[in-house]
């Protein structure tokens, strides 16, 4: 028995009834040898690899000591994978140095040889006039557990600190806190997040707090990453209406291409934004295909 604030008399429960129920409950949480087969089985599978798709063959080392650059230019997210297809790589020509095979909840690419036009990628290039400028061209969803083994993969267990890192990616506007209403916000807009190490000033106004970016690009990824080892890097992060493929948010990029850099990359921008029109139609028409 015991007596509660009030004095009331309550029976005080059995201890010996909840020791055998946490003991069912310890011997349910138990592994068994076919549960343990299933969950290594489904870690390898969602193990990130680099590839060289045209060697078929698997990068050992990671791809920026394979491929050292002073400019990383990092695409995340369909519109800006179209905007950086548009401005930067109709540009000039581009090799392909590598491309990273991802297998989660949200892309399940199996093979990175054939993939279609709707299919979800990461593909690394350079620059072939001027090697030391890699980009990045990611549409594809990186998991929580995966972004860590993403930044191995691509910067390496210690990265050069004298390159420069620019990063793209896209937001919900509901996303972005403001004492404003989001109605009133006039979309797409553009926001810049950087390191204490960035040497260049960014092209649009700083995110405010309390906003957080999550994910591959800034949170769990590239820009902490950055952070970390002193990288100088600025992320431009676009908060629209729109998620999907869109002409008007893949343009509110185009301010970026003022920066430094991406200044000397950018040769006909009227003819660029044609090439953007082209890509927005194009798509469209093999959505409809695939769908």
């Amino acid at each position: 028995m015991a007596a509660t604030f009030f004095g009331e008399v309550v029976r005080a429960p059995c201890r010996a009834g909840t020791e055998d129920e946490e003991e069912e409950e310890e011997e349910g949480r138990r592994e068994t040898p076919e549960d343990g087969e299933v969950r290594q089985q489904l870690a390898r599978k969602r193990e990130v690899r680099l590839l060289r798709r045209q060697a078929k063959t698997t990068l050992e080392v990671s791809l920026l000591e394979k491929y050292p650059c002073s400019k990383f230019i990092i695409a995340i997210g369909n519109n800006a994978v179209a905007f950086l297809s548009s401005f930067i790589m109709n540009s000039g020509v581009w090799e392909e140095v590598g491309c990273a095979k991802l297998w989660n909840e949200w892309c399940r690419t199996v093979d990175t040889t054939h993939l279609s036009p709707t299919e979800a990628f990461c593909v690394f290039y350079h620059l072939k006039s001027n090697p030391s400028v890699v980009l990045c061209q990611c549409s594809c969803y990186v998991a929580e557990d995966q972004q860590y083994q993403w930044l191995e993969k691509v910067f390496g267990s210690c990265p050069r600190k004298n390159m420069q890192v620019t990063i793209l990616t896209c937001r919900h506007v509901t996303d972005y806190k403001t004492s404003e209403s989001t109605s009133s916000l006039h979309t797409p807009f553009l926001k810049a997040l950087k390191t204490q190490n960035a040497r260049e000033p960014p092209c649009c106004s700083l995110l405010e707090q309390p906003n957080i970016v999550p994910g591959l690009p800034a949170a769990g990824g590239v820009l902490s990453y950055c952070q970390v080892w002193k990288i100088s890097a600025i992320l431009y992060l676009c908060y629209t209406d729109v998620m999907k493929l869109d002409l008007i948010t893949a343009e509110a990029f185009k301010p970026v291409l003022s920066s430094r850099s991406l200044k000397g990359l950018v040769k006909n921008i009227p003819q660029s934004t044609e090439i953007l029109k082209k890509l927005m139609t194009t798509n469209e028409i093999q959505s409809n295909i695939y769908t």
